[in-house]
């Protein structure tokens, strides 16, 4: 009983390592979202912080700041959205498919 107990620490300490590296890794991966048929990018890591905002001058009209106001904040969840899936779907290789809360 004790051996397979071990062995289980084992394994569980060689999971917490391995997801520490793909954590440090996803954070230097970055992932692109627009909006407005690319109007508006927005740039994420593996964070999920934003790391560049990129906002092409046709769609700047002061008459309308809140289509612009819309578009920029499409773009953002948009690419956090992109960011927290990335890091879902690496964790998941890590962890076989199970659910660690508080992991990721």
């Amino acid at each position: 009983m004790a051996k397979g107990l071990g062995n289980m620490m084992k394994q569980a300490q060689q999971m917490q390592a391995k997801m520490t590296q793909v954590q440090r890794e996803l954070e230097t991966r970055e992932v692109d979202a627009t909006a407005g048929g690319g109007m508006v990018t927005a740039r994420a890591n593996g964070k999920q912080q934003i790391l560049d905002l990129k906002i092409e001058k046709d769609v700047v009209d002061p008459e309308d700041i809140e289509m612009l106001q819309d578009l920029v904040l499409s773009a953002v969840n948009e690419a956090i959205k992109k960011s927290q899936d990335m890091v879902q779907e690496e964790m998941s290789k890590v962890t076989g498919g199970m659910n660690i809360p508080g992991m990721f």
